[in-house]
């Protein structure tokens, strides 16, 4: 059994998957990739997390917060860059493990972004519909606390939030042409309202507000990283692409590379500028620092047209993170691991219906009553978990398979790698005990999962290729 667990996927046999009927229909391009990455990422990070990292924990040197978080994941990046171009397959860092280090540890990565996804899109869901509930009361349009909070939050039901997961989902299966062009419409959006808000408050920033520059020493700065690390999830989520994209050997390292680099440069020129506008003290008390600034100088309107690009931005974060989500769960039932039924495509659009539904249902539910607390460190951990496993299986599959033919490979082998697993493990240390608790809850229900029915019904482990004729390693 032991032996067993441990076996690794023929990557012959997951490309063997993407072919044929169970295949998803390939239409994207390295700019929609791109566009896809700066989707994610570019949402609650900018629009929320800089005021609170500032306020409480960095200082104005939430710049250095921003590069040493930055520096983490683009570790990471050149490794999900390799495994994506060698495994061109739907799942990211699920069935790069499978590849790499065996069923178990896919398995385990697997159980982790479910809950990384899940909680992350019934979280951002919530905030879509503060800031909804928020925009529609500056136009006269208030609506009751009883049907935009959830029941402990003194409401009945969160309808907002329950609506837009419920149309992204909808939209998500009706193809992912019209998805992505859904994206770079929003994408744009927001972009052009970031580059306003650089335009409007660069002559205002006053140098005295970045004095002193490290107010909570460099721990602060750190855990100001470890905060703001929520920031960044997203560009991974190009990986699950991977089987919708046009020649993903060379496009998807440059959708995840180009989208970390393009996010990581913004939010350092909007956090200068934000602790040069504003003293760091002042976001103390804004879970809008962005639209907050603006307002302090005097542009009202700017503060306008930025919430309309939170709203923007929010929303294509919950778009990327549900496109994520059900692609792992569609990935993960096509090996076994979880009922097949939720890996069926539609014939129509040949997108994972079964799983989209899946996952809306939970993520529905969730936002609708429930409400939810320290979501970002939890998103955080899993994360930065999956990160140290796609490293370490860098290093594993260059020992183990220095032949296999790779589109992009990671510089400096193996000390980008361990460079990775370093700088995730430093970051998760910084996190709340709490959050590690709830994380070993996850895994410990996760292997009972594993043991008594996804180990059972692995395809792998009843010797089921998609090939018919490559033997399992």
């Amino acid at each position: 059994m032991v032996v067993s667990i441990f076996k690794t996927k023929p990557i012959a046999s997951l490309i063997a998957e993407t072919e044929g009927k169970q295949g998803l229909k390939k239409a994207l391009g390295a700019t929609d990739l791109t566009l896809l990455g700066i989707g994610a990422v570019i949402g609650t990070g900018i629009f929320v997390l800089t005021g609170v990292a500032a306020a409480n924990y960095s200082g104005p040197a939430l710049i250095i917060s921003f590069i040493l978080s930055g520096l983490a994941c683009f570790f990471a990046a050149l490794c999900y860059a390799e495994f994506s171009s060698t495994v061109p397959v739907a799942g990211s860092a699920y069935t790069y493990s499978y590849a790499a280090l065996g069923e178990i540890w896919a398995w385990i990565i697997g159980w982790d972004l479910i809950l990384e996804y899940a909680v992350a899109i019934s979280a951002v869901a919530i905030g879509w519909s503060g800031y909804a509930v928020t925009l529609l009361s500056s136009i006269g349009i208030d609506l009751p606390k009883a049907i935009t909070s959830a029941p402990l939050d003194g409401g009945v039901v969160n309808l907002p939030a329950m609506i837009i997961i419920a149309l992204i989902s909808w939209l998500l299966i009706s193809g992912i042409r019209q998805t992505s062009n859904l994206n770079g419409i929003i994408v744009a959006i927001k972009l052009i309202v970031i580059a306003l808000f650089i335009v409007l408050a660069v002559w205002h920033i006053k140098p005295a507000n970045w004095h002193p520059f490290m107010p909570f020493g460099f721990n602060g700065v750190v855990s100001g990283a470890a905060v703001i690390f929520f920031a960044y999830i997203g560009f991974d989520a190009v990986s699950t692409a991977a089987e919708e994209t046009r020649n993903p050997q060379k496009n998807l390292p440059r959708g995840i590379l180009f989208s970390l680099l393009i996010c990581t440069a913004l939010y350092i020129v909007v956090s200068g500028i934000l602790t040069g506008v504003v003293k760091y003290t002042a976001f103390k008390h804004t879970s809008a620092p962005v639209a907050f600034a603006l307002q302090q100088i005097g542009i009202n309107w700017g503060s306008a047209l930025v919430s309309v690009g939170a709203i923007c931005g929010i929303t294509s974060v919950l778009l990327v993170i549900t496109y994520g989500q059900t692609r792992i769960f569609f990935a993960m039932a096509r090996d076994g691991l979880i009922p097949k039924l939720f890996g069926k495509v539609s014939e129509k659009h040949q997108t994972p219906v079964t799983s989209t539904l899946l996952v809306a249902v939970v993520t529905i539910i969730t936002a609708g009553f429930l409400p939810i607390g320290i979501v970002a460190e939890l998103a955080n951990i899993g994360t930065l978990f999956a990160f140290v496993i796609v490293a370490i299986g860098i290093i594993v599959l260059r020992i183990r398979k220095p032949e296999l033919k790779r589109g992009f490979r990671t510089p400096w082998v193996p000390v980008v790698p361990i460079l990775a697993v370093l700088s995730c493990l430093y970051l998760i240390i910084h996190l709340q005990a709490a959050t590690l608790i709830r994380f070993v809850v996850w895994f410990a229900i996760g292997m009972v999962v594993y043991f008594l029915y996804s180990r059972r019904h692995s395809a792998l482990q009843q010797g089921v290729v998609s090939s018919g004729q490559e033997k399992v390693e």
